[in-house]
């Protein structure tokens, strides 16, 4: 019984590693957030008039922005495209194809430039995004550091914006615009339309890749014969039992006599076991 544990034990510990071996089907979102300048959970010590927001794709041109301070009032002041920037580090997203998860790899960022209108005090700004990628799936996050800066005055005649995504944007954030251009396996603009693949992104595919569905089956299949191998080799509980061992002086197997069940007593005489001498009449 100690045997058939340890080989299950074994099994089970190879369907786990093969489960980390074998990558996992990743989510086909695009267009994420690549960078940022400044970077998430770093410290700013100069006030920036702008920030940068670089993603893997253009972001929408109702994408919306906003740059919260401290006591949660907004100092964003409008955003505009900027010049696209190579990635220091490639960025890797997936594409379903034909059931497929293909991944590729894109080398340039583009930018939202976030316009600041002022750094009224001191501590954590966060910086929020909305867009719609080219697949039609929703780009939503967040950009948080620390200010630790001098304070600077609103600009004359500055209103703090209140303004939301418009009606559009949250349309198509939640699902409800055009169809997501997955199940024909290419890439589409956001109002739906297929698009070839961003301009200035460079990309590198890898030959095949990995059903969604393989893991899972595998492990299926692999517990499943776990199950069938220790049910084989469990020991039947009913049935015959283990002999128990011949009483001492039975016959053995093929009427071979067994021992002798005591050793014959002495006959009573000196302690030598010689005869008894006998007594002087």
């Amino acid at each position: 019984m100690r045997h058939i544990l340890s080989r299950t034990l074994a099994a089970l510990a190879a369907t786990v590693v093969v489960s980390l071996v074998l990558p996992v089907a990743p989510a086909s979102a695009h267009g994420q957030l690549a960078t940022s300048t400044p970077l998430t959970g770093t410290v700013v010590r100069e006030p920036l008039t702008q920030l940068g927001l670089y993603f893997t794709e253009k972001p929408a041109s109702n994408a919306h922005f906003t740059v919260t301070g401290p006591d949660g009032s907004r100092v964003d002041n409008g955003w505009s495209f900027g010049e696209p920037k190579r990635l220091d580090k490639p960025v890797q997203e997936y594409f379903m194809v034909n059931g497929v998860f293909e991944p590729r790899l894109y080398h340039t960022g583009f930018p939202a430039m976030v316009t600041v209108a002022h750094w009224p005090a001191k501590g954590r700004y966060t910086a929020s995004y909305l867009s719609v990628a080219s697949d039609g799936e929703a780009v939503r996050g967040n950009v948080t550091f620390d200010y630790q800066g001098p304070s600077t005055p609103a600009p004359t005649g500055w209103v703090v914006p209140t303004a939301g995504p418009d009606a559009t944007l949250l349309a198509q954030a939640e699902g409800e615009g055009s169809a997501s251009p997955g199940a024909t396996g290419g890439p589409a603009d956001a109002t739906g339309a297929p698009a070839s693949d961003p301009a200035g992104a460079t990309e590198e595919r890898r030959d095949g890749g990995f059903p969604a569905w393989l893991v899972p089956a595998l492990i299926v299949v692999v517990v499943s014969a776990i199950v069938l191998v220790a049910a084989r080799r469990r020991p039947a509980t009913g049935g015959s039992t283990t002999p128990s061992r011949r009483p001492a002086g039975s016959a053995g197997r093929g009427g071979t006599p067994g021992r002798k069940a005591a050793t014959p007593a002495r006959r009573p005489g000196n302690r030598s076991g010689g005869p008894a001498r006998r007594g002087r009449r």
